[in-house]
């Protein structure tokens, strides 16, 4: 990783973007933005032969230091607005991914259970699975697994 005081040499923040404050290549000039986006959305630079995420840099420019993980509220990648990056670790920053494209009942934390002719309410609470039951009605599992995020995941809750 890089300190704040290479950050704050190399790069300037404006509205969700770095870029250059000088010019380290033919193609990296000074004032252009910095960095290149990855297939899954993030951008990141190199510095010192290292690939880092621009959202890294970002927040350590703006906080001082570089948490365990950092959440994009938005679930967008490309989205690094300061107001949108918080610090998190890897079970907080796992509940609030968005529903799985597997996901057949429309519902994040909602499957059906062919065996049980119901509707199952589960999710992860701290790295472990935690199951909130079986249910006729869909409307009841999909109130329950609201609750549920809100009381388990809080800020991080998403449906």
């Amino acid at each position: 990783m890089i300190d704040i005081d290479l950050a704050n040499s190399l790069f300037e923040y404006k509205d969700g973007k770095l870029f250059r404050k000088v010019t380290v290549a033919p193609n990296a000039l000074k004032d252009s933005e910095a960095g290149c986006t990855e297939s899954r959305g993030y951008r990141y630079v190199v510095v010192n032969r290292k690939r880092i995420g621009t959202h890294r840099i970002i927040f350590l420019m703006h906080h001082g230091y570089v948490p365990e993980e950092i959440d994009h509220i938005d679930n967008n990648p490309s989205n690094n607005r300061i107001e949108n990056l918080r610090a998190a670790d890897r079970h907080t920053n796992m509940y609030n991914i968005q529903k799985r494209s597997t996901n057949k009942s429309g519902v994040k934390n909602v499957f059906w259970r062919k065996d049980k002719n119901k509707w199952q309410v589960e999710m992860n609470v701290d790295g472990k699975a935690k199951y909130f039951g079986l249910y006729f009605d869909f409307e009841v599992a999909k109130f329950i697994a609201d609750i549920m995020r809100h009381k388990y995941h809080k800020e991080f809750a998403t449906s």
